[in-house]
């Protein structure tokens, strides 16, 4: 199973514990549309279907995980193209123009 960027799942875990206590105070019947999104998400990256297990699971996660974990590199090897730029064939001569 893959599991999801310790820094990611850190965001949604203390994101989801920082609204919890909001839905307490408004009753179990408030619909929280983003609390409801955090426990979805929660549970999808866990893989377990109650947002109970899934914060167990992701804080037994997190304290396994590395304190530090590396960003991606930057540049024009990222994994995500910038918007708007095209990767050069890394064959081409240096000035010739981008395929179109």
């Amino acid at each position: 199973m893959l599991k999801p960027h310790p820094t990611v799942l850190r965001r949604l875990v203390e994101e989801y514990e920082a609204l919890r206590p909001a839905r307490a105070v408004s009753g179990p019947d408030a619909a929280d549309p983003r609390l409801s999104d955090l426990a979805y998400t929660l549970c999808v990256s866990t893989g377990t279907r109650d947002v109970e297990d899934a914060l167990r699971t992701a804080h037994r996660w997190l304290a396994a995980a590395p304190t530090t974990v590396p960003a991606p590199h930057p540049g024009p090897d990222a994994l995500v193209p910038s918007a708007g730029r095209r990767r050069r064939d890394t064959a081409e001569p240096a000035g010739a123009p981008a395929p179109v």
